[in-house]
């Protein structure tokens, strides 16, 4: 059973690597659902661990996943630097804005990955809110992406497992299907058991009390709900799915 954590620094990266992830999804700006990380941050995880496959978010703002012209070019240049610079993997999704599969857009990055031999592409949680993820599998099969992930177009993974189980059974092993969304280590058996998925995506992280900010709190930078501190991977919840995952896997 593979465990994919997400990281947003240096410090979550050697964390979910300590736990016992078996991959890392980096990307920047988790309350915003997670948005393109910077290089320097790609560049400093494959200096501090080599040999764990990180896979980089293409995601050049919050929102939605259609984009324009301008948008595309800098997504083609993220994703040309981050293979170049040691990811292992891309994940984007981009739409039409009518919430279809935009395929030409897509093309664009998987022609970059392509030029990478065992460059993985991940179509990320966009195909949760596709028109018709029916036809939006069978279009990502075809483009060829490795892995799809998803909630089950619910709010967490495990409200949507049978959607997710669903989705896995029509794949019929075409394309790896992930589950992602509120996984914990109290729901990892349950999602696992419910859907027959053998991997999982999870953030898993603890809030850390950051005290820069309270000599004047009439100010804010941000998400109000940011002010005074930031989520963090936390080991010890890394840990315990790893935990869970390994015992699920035994004969």
């Amino acid at each position: 059973m593979l465990l994919e954590v997400i990281a947003c620094s240096l410090d979550d990266a050697v964390v979910s690597a300590g736990g016992g992830a078996d991959r890392i999804e980096l990307c920047a700006a988790l309350p915003l659902g997670g948005i393109t990380p910077s290089l320097g941050l790609l560049t400093r995880v494959k200096r501090r661990l080599p040999a764990m496959p990180v896979m980089f978010m293409l995601r050049p703002l919050a929102g939605g996943f259609a984009y324009g012209e301008g948008e595309l070019a800098v997504m083609e240049r993220d994703a040309e630097l981050a293979l170049e610079h040691g990811a292992n993997g891309l994940v984007f999704g981009i739409l039409t804005p009518a919430g279809d599969v935009d395929a030409a857009a897509c093309r664009r990055l998987l022609r970059i990955a392509q030029q990478r031999p065992g460059c993985h592409t991940v179509f990320h949680r966009g195909f949760d809110v596709v028109a018709d993820p029916r036809a939006a599998l069978e279009q990502i099969i075809d483009l060829g992406f490795t892995r799809v992930l998803t909630s089950g177009r619910a709010r967490t993974s495990i409200e949507g497992a049978e959607e997710i189980r669903r989705t896995i059974e029509r794949a019929g092993g075409r394309i790896e299907v992930m589950p992602g969304g509120g996984v914990r280590p109290d729901n990892a058996a349950s999602l696992i058991r419910a859907t027959g998925a053998n991997q999982l995506h999870a953030s898993l992280t603890r809030v850390c009390v950051d005290t820069s900010t309270a000599a004047n709190r009439s100010l804010s930078f941000g998400e109000p709900s940011s002010e005074g501190g930031h989520r963090v991977t936390d080991e010890r919840a890394v840990r315990a799915v790893r935990a869970v995952l390994d015992e699920l896997s035994l004969p």
